[in-house]
C-alpha cells in the first residue's frame, strides 16, 4: 500500500499535508519535523497563507531521507546535507553516510501502521517521537489492544532483529524497553477498587528480569478498579512467600520468559501458603504466565496466554 499516495490524495485543495499527518505517516515527532525545518532546512517548500506548513510530495520524499540516514545513525546535521545536497541540482554530488551499527527497519511484518511509526521512530533514537507516538496509540486504542497489537509486536521486532544483528540493537531495545515503561506507568488508573476486592500481586520469577508484560497487567487491572501490588524483576523466592503471607492475595501472578527461570518448584510453594483463621484458611490462586511456561503446566496453577486472558481470570477471582 503507497501510505503516501493515499495521504496526499486526502490532502486539502491547497496542496499538501500538515506536519502533523506527515509526522503520523513518518514515525516522527511533530516537534522532530519543526526542528529539522528550523535547524536544517528541511522543510515544505511552500506554506498556506505563508505561515502554515504544507508537505508536497517532493517534501516527504526527503523527509523519508532524512529519517533513513538518521535511523542508520548519521546526525541530523550531515543527515541534513546529504539531502539537501541530493536535491540541489546535478552539480552538487551528495555526500556519502557512514555506515551504521543499526541500519535497516525493523522487521513488524504486515502489522498496523503505528508499529511502523514507532518502529522507525525507535530505531531512530528518537525519544519524543516514541512519547508522542505511544500516547497517541494509548489514547486510540486503549491499553489492552495498544499493548498487543502496537507495542508488543514493535518490541518482539527488536528481538528478532538481534539474532540477525548481534549486539547491534541494544541501545534500540532498551531506550524503547523505557518509554513503553513511561507509557504504561503513565496510564491513569480507573475506577477506586471496590471493598473487598481481591488483591493480586504480580512478580517475575527470581533470575527473570523482562517485567513490560506485567507493567502492562499492572496498568489493564488498575484500570478495572482491582488493586495490585507490581514487584517487578527477579524477586528472590523467599521474598515471595512473605509477601503472599504478609498480604493475603486473591491471586499470585509469576512471570518468565525462559524455561530457565520457569520453576514448578515455586509454583508449588505459593501454592502452599496459607493464612486465616483455623476451619477457614484461604491460599492465592497462584497464576504462570510468559513463554517461559509454554508447554509446562505446573500442578495447581493457572496459565494466563495473554494480556486478555489474564484480566478475565484475575477480575472474576
Amino acid at each position: 500500500m503507497d501510505l503516501t499516495g493515499d495521504l496526499l490524495a486526502e490532502a486539502p485543495a491547497d496542496g499538501g499535508l500538515t506536519t502533523g499527518a506527515v509526522a503520523r505517516l513518518l514515525g516522527v515527532a511533530p516537534t522532530t519535523l519543526r526542528s529539522w525545518d528550523r535547524r536544517y532546512g528541511i522543510g515544505p517548500a511552500a506554506r498556506q497563507d505563508g505561515r502554515h506548513r504544507r508537505w508536497t510530495g517532493a517534501d516527504i520524499a526527503a523527509l523519508r531521507h532524512m529519517c533513513a540516514l538518521t535511523s542508520s545513525g548519521l546526525p541530523p546535521a550531515e543527515a541534513a546535507r546529504t539531502v539537501l545536497a541530493g536535491t540541489a541540482g546535478p552539480s552538487e554530488a551528495p555526500r556519502p553516510a557512514r555506515a551504521s551499527r543499526a541500519s535497516g527497519p525493523l522487521p513488524v511484518g504486515r502489522a498496523r501502521q503505528e508499529c511502523r511509526g514507532l518502529a522507525r521512530a525507535a530505531v531512530r533514537l528518537d525519544a519524543p517521537a516514541l512519547d508522542e507516538l505511544l500516547t497517541a496509540v494509548l489514547d486510540r486504542y486503549g491499553l489492552p489492544a495498544a499493548w498487543d497489537e502496537v507495542m508488543m509486536p514493535v518490541l518482539h521486532a527488536v528481538g528478532r532483529k538481534w539474532e540477525t544483528a548481534g549486539e547491534r540493537y541494544i541501545e534500540v531495545e532498551h531506550l524503547l524497553s523505557w518509554h513503553v515503561s513511561g507509557a504504561l506507568r503513565g496510564v491513569a488508573a480507573g475506577r477506586a477498587p471496590a471493598p473487598g476486592a481481591g488483591l493480586a500481586l504480580l512478580a517475575c520469577a527470581p533470575g527473570e528480569t523482562h517485567t513490560l508484560a506485567l507493567e502492562a497487567l499492572a496498568a489493564t487491572l488498575a484500570q478495572q478498579g482491582m488493586p495490585v501490588r507490581m514487584f517487578g524483576a527477579a524477586v528472590p523466592a523467599g521474598a515471595l512467600e512473605d509477601a503472599v503471607r504478609r498480604t493475603g492475595p486473591a491471586a499470585m501472578v509469576l512471570w518468565a520468559q525462559s524455561r530457565k527461570t520457569a520453576s514448578p518448584a515455586l509454583v508449588a510453594r505459593l501454592d502452599a501458603i496459607e493464612w486465616g483463621v483455623r476451619g477457614a484458611r484461604r491460599r492465592p490462586v497462584v497464576c504462570v504466565a510468559g513463554p517461559g511456561w509454554a508447554g509446562r503446566q505446573p500442578p495447581g496453577a493457572r496459565h494466563l496466554s495473554g494480556l486478555a486472558d489474564a484480566v478475565d481470570t484475575l477480575v472474576t477471582l
